[in-house]
C-alpha cells in the first residue's frame, strides 16, 4: 500500500502539472529549481543524472540549434559566433529539460509500478467510448517501462531487432480505488495554479 493519502490518479496529475510548470520557469527560478534539486535525495540524483547522460546528444543539439540559430548580438566579432540571446535562449530551455529528466526519475522512484499502472487505467477510462481499451493500454506500458528499464547499450542499432521475444504468461493486476475529497481538491487547485501562472 502506498504511503500516499491520495489516488495514484491524482499524483500522476500533480506530476504532469509540474511538467508544465518547468516550462514557465526561467532566470531566479529557474535557478533556485536546481539549488533545491538536493532535497529530491541521491537515488533521485543518480536516476536523474542517468537520464540526462542518456539525452545527451538531444540536448547538445538543441544548445547549438538555439545558441547559433537565434538572431541577436554577437557575443564576439566573426562568422562563428553564438548570440547573446541565443546562449540564453539555450541556456534556459537545456535547464528546463534536465529539470523534466530529473523530475522523472524522482516519479519513477517514488511511485510504485502497480500505482502508475492503476493511474493510467482510471485516465485511459474515458477513451472506452472511442474504442480504445484501457486494459491493452495499461498493459503496452508496463512493457514498455520494462523495456527500456532491462535495454542494453548496443554497438549497432540492428542489435534491437534481435531482442528475444519471452513466452512466458504474465498477470497484470490494477487496482481499483476510488476518489476522494482530497483528490479532487488537489485536481482543482492544481487546475488555479496552472490557469494562475499561465496568465501572470
Amino acid at each position: 500500500m502506498s504511503s500516499f493519502p491520495v489516488h495514484p490518479t491524482t499524483r500522476f496529475g500533480l506530476w504532469l502539472s509540474l511538467m508544465l510548470l518547468v516550462q514557465l520557469l526561467s532566470g531566479k527560478l529557474l535557478v533556485l529549481a536546481f539549488v533545491l534539486m538536493p532535497l529530491l535525495g541521491v537515488k533521485v540524483l543518480k536516476r536523474g543524472g542517468r537520464l540526462i547522460w542518456r539525452a545527451r546528444w538531444l540536448l547538445l543539439s538543441l544548445f547549438l540549434i538555439l545558441a547559433w540559430g537565434t538572431a541577436g548580438d554577437p557575443v564576439w566579432n566573426g562568422v562563428a559566433s553564438p548570440t547573446l540571446e541565443g546562449l540564453t535562449a539555450a541556456s534556459i530551455q537545456l535547464g528546463r529539460l534536465s529539470l523534466v529528466l530529473v523530475a522523472v526519475a524522482a516519479f519513477l522512484e517514488s511511485m510504485p509500478l502497480a500505482d502508475l499502472l492503476t493511474a493510467t487505467h482510471f485516465m485511459l477510462g474515458p477513451l472506452r467510448r472511442f474504442g480504445f481499451d484501457p486494459d491493452r493500454g495499461v498493459v503496452r506500458l508496463m512493457l514498455v517501462l520494462r523495456y527500456v528499464e532491462t535495454l542494453p547499450r548496443p554497438r549497432d542499432w540492428r542489435s534491437l531487432l534481435n531482442v528475444p521475444t519471452s513466452n512466458a504468461s504474465e498477470l497484470v493486476e490494477v487496482r481499483h480505488q476510488p476518489m476522494h475529497a482530497q483528490d479532487y481538491v488537489l485536481a482543482f487547485a492544481c487546475v488555479a495554479a496552472l490557469v494562475f501562472v499561465g496568465t501572470r
